[in-house]
């Protein structure tokens, strides 16, 4: 393992971005045989008797009964169902740790303290004392612990980022805009919309909207993995249009290079743009790989006849 290569810039500055070997890396990662220092992100404690009821109530995901352990992700949506946070975190019996995006803590736990009202909860920074990391799954361990559970083998942020685009998993805020509903950017899988949004549960902010897209409608636009032409070895802005001709069909999120895959990216795009499109993003070819179907909202549609 070579000498760590920080990121400066974006959501992942602070912690390596690669060891100087970053598709040996994503080789590593894949196989399981590697972590990823992710001690960038902020972690927040969650205790308190009510504290699983409270976040139930409150979340797209279900947590009453969530054993401990689990590492389960949520969503905070808005009234009209736009996600307005992310959380993900694991309860250990008698706190849930939980982490967020970078830059996002101070608005995530300013919002939750507004919701606490007479539930017996108690919120906390703990980014001092806590710290995430990539190990065979998420983890959050306590700082002082952070160089052994690392291990010897390591991986940089490339390589968990090219895996995660890859695998057609949006991170939010980069893969995700203000108008970004679940429903774009996740499949339906039994009671589950994606890993963050449980589909039988009680009603939470948000969720008619969740709902009734999943049942009767279908999202305005899809996400979908971008195989990139890799004649140019630039990989285009988040937030750059992608463009079908020169009309503007979305807006491009996170992308990487890949070790199989090459460059790769994912991209919101409305949701009538062709699977088969020829786009185009910052001047670079671009072909489509599908992750939410078009026809997405059709899986319920024939047993409401």
């Amino acid at each position: 393992m070579g000498d760590p290569v920080i990121a400066h810039e974006g959501p992942d500055a602070g912690v390596p971005h690669h060891y100087g070997d970053p598709l040996r890396e994503q080789r590593w990662l894949e196989a399981g045989q590697a972590r990823v220092d992710l001690s960038h992100r902020p972690v927040f404690a969650v205790t308190g008797p009510d504290r699983l009821t409270w976040l139930h109530a409150l979340t797209s995901q279900r947590f009453e009964g969530l054993a401990p352990g689990v590492w389960t992700t949520a969503f905070v949506l808005d009234p009209q169902g736009h996600i307005e946070h992310v959380l993900g975190g694991v309860d250990d019996g008698a706190t849930f740790w939980a982490t967020t995006e970078p830059g996002h803590l101070d608005a995530l736990l300013a919002w939750l303290g507004r919701m606490v009202f007479a539930s017996r909860v108690e919120l906390a920074d703990a980014s001092a004392t806590h710290a995430m990391v990539l190990a065979d799954g998420p983890r959050i361990v306590e700082r002082p612990a952070l160089a052994a559970t690392l291990g010897e083998r390591r991986a940089g942020t490339w390589a968990a980022e090219a895996l995660r685009i890859a695998a057609g998993q949006p991170r939010v805020f980069v893969d995700t805009d203000a108008r970004t509903i679940p429903n774009e950017v996740a499949v339906p899988d039994g009671d589950a919309l994606g890993a963050a949004v449980h589909l039988q549960k009680g009603c939470y902010r948000g969720q008619e909207t969740v709902a009734r897209v999943h049942t009767l409608g279908r999202p305005p636009r899809r996400l979908t993995l971008v195989h990139l032409d890799g004649s140019e070895e630039r990989l285009p802005a988040v937030g750059a249009d992608v463009l079908l001709g020169e009309r503007v069909m979305g807006r491009m999120g996170s992308s990487a290079f890949h070790h199989e895959l090459g460059p790769i990216g994912l991209a919101l795009v409305k949701r009538g743009t062709p699977v088969d499109a020829a786009l185009t993003v910052e001047g670079v070819p671009a072909a489509q790989e599908v992750v939410v179907d078009p026809e997405v909202g059709l899986h319920v549609r024939p047993n409401l006849r």
